[in-house]
């Protein structure tokens, strides 16, 4: 069974791709992935996870030149497209609460279990994330995605962010875990 992502999450990277109109893409995509930079891409439909991961692994090496923390970036302002398309998401002055909406919502961003709230109180959270990608997507999936989180807690009240990764599944281990702590 293939996996999908929505569109909501899809758009950045056409976008981004678009916006570089000098790189050879075609090194990096399909034609199937490279007719989605001629489509409206529609923020409620479902697209292909793997034409997802060829775009991502073509942004990392062309824009973002390798670097995680850009990746991480990217991540932390994603939280504005998706905070607009589903306003419960953040719950203010209680990140708690909006990381037990995230965990609602998440079947709404991909069809397949990608990320999973293993642990959960009110200043500490543990994650499972597994997309399911080659190692160099699945780390940069993984660094998109704490920055993701990180913005989700910072407006939802939390202060002094702070993470650490017990496993890292590109690095060999059997999953990634990534432990969120905040004040």
């Amino acid at each position: 069974m293939s996996k999908n992502v929505q569109g909501v999450l899809f758009i950045d990277y056409v976008r981004m791709i678009k916006s570089k109109r000098d790189v050879d893409w075609s090194k990096y995509l399909t034609p199937d992935d490279m007719s989605f930079l001629e489509q409206n891409i529609l923020k409620s439909r479902w697209y292909p996870l793997d034409s997802f991961e060829r775009m991502g692994v073509g942004i990392l090496k062309e824009i973002a030149n390798g670097d995680m923390e850009l990746v991480r970036l990217f991540g932390k302002h994603s939280i504005e497209d998706l905070k607009d398309a589903h306003r419960h998401l953040v719950c203010e002055d209680n990140p708690r609460k909006s990381l037990m909406m995230f965990q609602e919502l998440r079947k709404r961003f991909f069809d397949f279990d990608s990320i999973e709230v293993l642990e959960i109180q009110n200043d500490f959270a543990k994650l499972k994330i597994g997309y399911g990608m080659s190692k160099i997507a699945e780390e940069a999936a993984t660094y998109q995605t704490l920055g993701f989180f990180e913005a989700l807690l910072k407006i939802s009240g939390a202060s002094d962010v702070q993470h650490n990764f017990t496993s890292k599944s590109w690095e060999g281990d059997p999953e990634t875990v990534l432990e969120l702590s905040w004040t």
